[in-house]
């Protein structure tokens, strides 16, 4: 390793089952049971679970319906998200006490550059120790950290001791705790691509590392060079504090299938409303508008239209969504269970492009 990459010191720090966490720190009766957070409905789907659900094979974005026929004891709380974001933005003002390099990923996780450090601290594993310590202290709730010398290793790292894990990966190790790790294992592989992976016979990094960067280029296009990076130990990625917003968007998921025009157009109609809403309070600026439509069979399609102008109204959005929807296709075999509408920036992806500040997302 580089005396450059020897030089960064990052932590992800990971909430455990944060949701979950939450509500059986407020409810003491729940605690030491399986519970999941979500809709008790016939459409309703997992956002967290508890340790002890997870047993049971109950996991985040799960049914609803699937996960309590998996535990038929299981505990549906409702989501309580003003809760879980004032609990998050508590936890973030810890971080905040170390470093101003923190990149927050969602409500529980995080990445953290403390190579400089407030507290003028040595080793990222003390402060690691004690974000963990302050955390439980003040929240009632348990954390998992990882500590590397870049994003992709700090991710693994704390997920590899779960819950309230901490787990270091230091530089004259990584190599040879990247070759035995489960190509799954890797940043942006997804099942799909885990699938096309070993049906080259690639099963874990060190064979990963084996093959070239024109085949892994050819083979998953610009994520080639990622996966090329990441099985020797490579990550440039910055911890970035502040992030260019790319995207606002909205969905709704019907309580029953729709497939009459008028119901879609009704349905679009409203979308349109709560993405409107959404612009204005956010003040996000964007020229494209996508449309995302889910089937009854799960299956996922989506179309996009840039214009010239800024899109921030109804009536700059409810035509072209209606434009957009008019090149889907849908019936009473093929209905619809989900439509959702977001504007992007386009000028946020060549940001994030130039800077190889990359979050892969490969499979859909």
């Amino acid at each position: 390793m580089s005396n450059e990459l020897n030089l960064r010191k990052i932590i992800h720090v990971d909430m455990d089952a944060f949701f979950a966490s939450v509500e059986q720190r407020d409810h003491p009766e729940w605690r030491g049971k399986p519970l999941a957070v979500g809709h008790d409905s016939t459409r309703g789907v997992v956002a967290t679970a508890s340790y002890e659900a997870r047993k049971y094979g109950v996991h985040s974005a799960m049914s609803i319906q699937v996960a309590k026929r998996q535990c038929p004891d299981l505990i549906i709380a409702p989501g309580r998200y003003e809760v879980y974001r004032e609990v998050s933005a508590s936890i973030h003002r810890i971080f905040h006490d170390y470093t101003d390099l923190v990149e927050p990923i969602s409500l529980d996780e995080a990445f953290l550059d403390v190579t400089h450090n407030k507290k003028n601290m040595d080793l990222a594993v003390d402060i690691a120790k004690e974000i963990k310590q302050r955390i439980h202290e003040e929240t009632g709730l348990t954390a998992s950290a990882g500590v590397s010398y870049n994003k992709f290793l700090a991710k693994i790292a704390s997920d590899y001791r779960k819950p309230d894990g901490l787990f270091v990966i230091h530089p004259d190790r990584a190599l040879d705790f990247i070759a035995t790790l489960p190509v799954e294992d890797f940043w942006g592989v997804g099942s799909k691509t885990a699938e096309r992976m070993h049906s080259l016979g690639i099963y874990n990094g060190a064979q990963l590392r084996s093959i070239s960067l024109g085949y892994l280029l050819h083979t998953f296009g610009k994520a080639g060079r990622a996966f090329y990076d990441f099985a020797r130990g490579i990550d440039e990625r910055p911890v970035v504090s502040e992030r260019i917003r790319k995207s606002v968007g909205c969905e709704h998921t019907f309580s029953q299938d729709i497939c009459l025009k008028s119901a879609v157009i009704i349905e679009l109609y409203h979308v349109t409303l709560e993405l409107v809403e959404r612009l204005q309070s956010s003040q996000f600026r964007g020229h494209t508008l996508t449309l995302k439509v889910k089937y009854g069979d799960f299956t996922t399609i989506s179309r996009s239209i840039t214009q010239a102008k800024v899109l921030r109204t109804k009536d700059d959005i409810l035509p072209l969504a209606k434009k957009l929807m008019s090149r889907v296709d849908y019936d009473a075999n093929h209905p619809i269970r989900l439509i959702g509408l977001a504007v992007v920036n386009p000028h946020a992806g060549e940001y994030r492009e130039k800077d190889r500040w990359i979050e892969l997302d490969i499979d859909f």
